[in-house]
This record gives C-alpha cells, sequence and structure tokens, in this order.
C-alpha cells in the first residue's frame, strides 16, 4: 500500500494577485508560504461559521485541481515529478468567474463552458499519470461508497479519481459541504464578498503548480511552473 507524502497538480493564482489574497484570505491559509491567515469573513459570517465552513478546503489551499491528489509511485522520486512539471507544455488561458452552489458546496467557477481549461485538465490528468501509485482498496473503497457512475468507477480505476475528463468541472472550492438551510445565505455572502474583493474580471490560467501533503498537514506548494502566452 502506497504511503508517504501525497502530491497533486492544481491551478493556484499567482500570490499577489487579488483572486489569490481573496481565496486564501477567506481560507485563512497561504499554500505558498504554509502559514495560517488572518482570516477576513464577509460581515454577514461570523468568524466560527467562517471556520467550520473552511475546515475542509483549507486543507487543500485555494487552488483549482488538475491532476487530484496521489501518492508517488515507488519507482519514482519527487525530483521526478518537478522534472515533469517543468516539461508540461501549454498556453494560457481565460476564463469568466462565477461563484455558485456545487452540490452542497460553494465554489468559483466557470460562468459557461471553457474548452481550453477541460483540455488543460485532461492533458495534466494524462501527463502526470504514470508517477500516481496505484489506489489502496481502502481509498477506493471510501471512493465508491459515496455513489458513482460505471464510468466514474472506471475512471477510479484507471486514472486513480472518479472525476475527470467528460465528469471534470473545473472549480475552486471556498467551503466545505454546507447545511440545506444556511447554502444561499453563504453563497450570497461569498458573491458579494468576490465581487469587492476581485470583481468579475476574466480569471487568468497562467501555470500549474505542485503541491506536496504531509500527513496531518495541509498541502503546501512545491513549485510552480508558468505557461508561455495565450
Amino acid at each position: 500500500m502506497a504511503g508517504g507524502p501525497r502530491y497533486a497538480v492544481y491551478f493556484v493564482p499567482e500570490p499577489g494577485g487579488e483572486l489569490y489574497r481573496f481565496g486564501s484570505s477567506w481560507l485563512g491559509y497561504d499554500c505558498y508560504s504554509g502559514f495560517a491567515l488572518a482570516r477576513r469573513s464577509p460581515p454577514a459570517i461570523n468568524a466560527d461559521a467562517a471556520e467550520q465552513h473552511t475546515r475542509e478546503p483549507r486543507n487543500y489551499g485555494f487552488h483549482g485541481t488538475l491532476k487530484a491528489p496521489f501518492h508517488l509511485d515507488p519507482a519514482y522520486r519527487e525530483a521526478d515529478l518537478i522534472v515533469a512539471l517543468e516539461a508540461f507544455s501549454a498556453r494560457a488561458l481565460t476564463f469568466d468567474p462565477s461563484v455558485e452552489l456545487l452540490d452542497a458546496f460553494v465554489a468559483i467557477v466557470p460562468a459557461a463552458r471553457c474548452d481550453p481549461l477541460e483540455s488543460l485538465a485532461a492533458d495534466c490528468v494524462r501527463h502526470f499519470d504514470r508517477y500516481r501509485a496505484p489506489l489502496s482498496e481502502q481509498d477506493r473503497q471510501r471512493r465508491t461508497a459515496a455513489g458513482l457512475t460505471s464510468r466514474q468507477c472506471e475512471n477510479l480505476d484507471t486514472w486513480g479519481y472518479p472525476y475527470v475528463f467528460e465528469d471534470f468541472r473545473f472549480h475552486m472550492t471556498l467551503t466545505g459541504r454546507l447545511a440545506q438551510e444556511t447554502r444561499h445565505q453563504i453563497l450570497a455572502a461569498l458573491r458579494g464578498a468576490f465581487n469587492e474583493a476581485v470583481g468579475w474580471k476574466s480569471v487568468s490560467v497562467d501555470r500549474i503548480v505542485l503541491l506536496r501533503q504531509e500527513e496531518g498537514e495541509p498541502f503546501t506548494v512545491l513549485r510552480s511552473a508558468e505557461f508561455r502566452g495565450g
């Protein structure tokens, strides 16, 4: 069974930009530095509620998943992953953001289908999969217990994650699962905060980022690779 740290390939916005400052300060964690941040919450969400709603996504940092977390195959080293990151080739792209409910959690998503972004995620899934250790039976059972389609089960067995290719939807998570009675209140508060802090300008996906997670710790950035111009 695979052990040791987990790795992931994400889109993480540039650390000095408005989007990253908004997301990381809401989550209360900076995955570039690995340090906690003073939380900035909308007035409609008190500190205790904000802590509760961000407890799960804080462990991953503010990001959009491109290659979901995985353990490293014993045939490879961390240095091999870094080389693979730097060898990955893509062009920068943009999408118009929207803050929405996905099932029971709030996330920043593309306002409309963005084919270049879906292609980028698919390329990342394929490019980095050779470095992924096979899923443990425990991890597989945990995933399938949530209820998956036959295609998602096939994805899980082939790529280590059910939500790839046709089942992929890019999102930058802002909350964990919310109680039904609070979802729309939290959504409205975060939409307002996003509009005030960032506005609805296009998001530039101009890099991929390799992150590492030690057991019991949040993900932290190992290396960032910027794309060439769009």
